[in-house]
This record gives C-alpha cells, sequence and structure tokens, in this order.
C-alpha cells in the first residue's frame, strides 16, 4: 500500500496516526502541498483531485480522510472502527459531523484564512469569514465539550475510534491561529489524551513546525 500525503495537511495527519498506531505495513509517499506537488501532472494523472490523502492497495485508488481511516481499519479488523451496529454508527456520526458541521466552521472559515489569503479570493472576504465563523464556532466547540464528550475519555465513548483521530486533527488546527479552548474543559482534556499517545509527535512534528513558522512571520511583523 502507499500513501499519498504530508504532515502538514489537516487530513492527512488523522491516517498518518492511525497507520502508525497499528504498525501497518504502508509505504508513505510525501507530497510536499509548500511546493505544491500536488499541482503536479503526475500527480493529478494518479488523483484528478489534486489533493492529499491518498491511498493505493493494488487495484484500489481511494481519496478522502474518512473513507482511508474506514477502509484501512475495515482491513485489519480494529477496534477504532467498531463492527456492532449501534457502535459502528455512532462513530460514522461523529466522523461525519466533524466533516462537515465542525470543519466547515472552525476550520475552512475560522482558522484557515489565517494561514493567508486564498488565490482569488478578496482579503476583506477573508476577514469576513473569519468573522463570521468566530461567532459560530463556539456553538460547535460546546457540542463536542458537553454532548458528544460530556467527561468521557473519548467522542464515543470509552474507547478510541476513528472520530477521535479526525476530531483531534481538526480541533487542534487551531493552535495555528492560537485559539483559546479553554472554555471548554473536556475538549482540552481530550486533546491532552490524544497528544500523550506515543506517535503523536512524530506524527504532528511538520504541523507544529509550521505553526512556529506562522507564530515567527507574526512576530517579525508586528
Amino acid at each position: 500500500m502507499k500513501l499519498y500525503c504530508d504532515p502538514i495537511s489537516t487530513t492527512s495527519r488523522p491516517v498518518l496516526l492511525f497507520v502508525a498506531e497499528h504498525r501497518l505495513p504502508v509505504e508513505i509517499v510525501h507530497v510536499d502541498l509548500m511546493s505544491e506537488d500536488n499541482r503536479s501532472a503526475a500527480y493529478l494523472a494518479l488523483n484528478p483531485n489534486g489533493i492529499v490523502p491518498f491511498l493505493v492497495d493494488c487495484d484500489l485508488r481511494l481519496g478522502e480522510s474518512t473513507a482511508i481511516l474506514r477502509y484501512l481499519a475495515d482491513k485489519i479488523g480494529s477496534p477504532a472502527y467498531p463492527r456492532e451496529p449501534a457502535a459502528r454508527a455512532k462513530a460514522d456520526e461523529a466522523l461525519d459531523w466533524f466533516a462537515t458541521n465542525f470543519h466547515s466552521y472552525f476550520c475552512t472559515m475560522t482558522i484557515y484564512p489565517n494561514f493567508g489569503v486564498p488565490r482569488g479570493l478578496d482579503p476583506a472576504v477573508a476577514q469576513g469569514l473569519i468573522a463570521y465563523g468566530e461567532t459560530r464556532s463556539p456553538k460547535w466547540l460546546e457540542i463536542l465539550d458537553r454532548h458528544m464528550l460530556g467527561g468521557r475519555p473519548f467522542v464515543c465513548g470509552d474507547q478510541i475510534t476513528l472520530a477521535d483521530y479526525l476530531g483531534a486533527s481538526f480541533v487542534t488546527l487551531g493552535e495555528a491561529a492560537s485559539f483559546d479552548f479553554s472554555p471548554w474543559p473536556n475538549v482540552v482534556a481530550w486533546i491532552a489524551r490524544m497528544k500523550a499517545r506515543p506517535h503523536w509527535d512524530a506524527t504532528y512534528a511538520g504541523f507544529y513546525g509550521l505553526v512556529s513558522g506562522l507564530r515567527d512571520a507574526a512576530a517579525a511583523q508586528a
């Protein structure tokens, strides 16, 4: 198997952490987003979407982080994707919740514009997105804090599921914008629990290097 990815990619890190924790025999192929390797003719021939992560397993070509997580977990029978129907449904619900509601308001609107204005987007629109997202992200963080976690160790209960791998990457993206999570103590405790996992530091090293660079650049402009 080959996994095309970049550790600075928010959607790559959940898969990379899952692969590391389960010691899967996956060849990691670095697609450097900063160098726009994802826009190269070679990569687009493989994956016309031009995004990461992307998994190749024999004849299977599979994109989308959630689909890759589900496939890998099923392939090895990981308890992180429960087989019991009700437990699996709750894991799927949480995965979809992070990938839709939370990602839209928190990642896309609130945090990503802090990385720089995307091509073709008016800077004023980017600032408007940040302001709009900041007024609505607390709703979703409150749901995560009070109803999904509610003092439990993981999003779906006492055991880690695929939703934790995905959700932790989305939430910690806020660190790139120094987002204050203190109003949501269950979220803070959950993130600390995820960061304590043995493979977290190695998996997230590239991301934290990017965060450090963004902060240095911001300090230089201040």
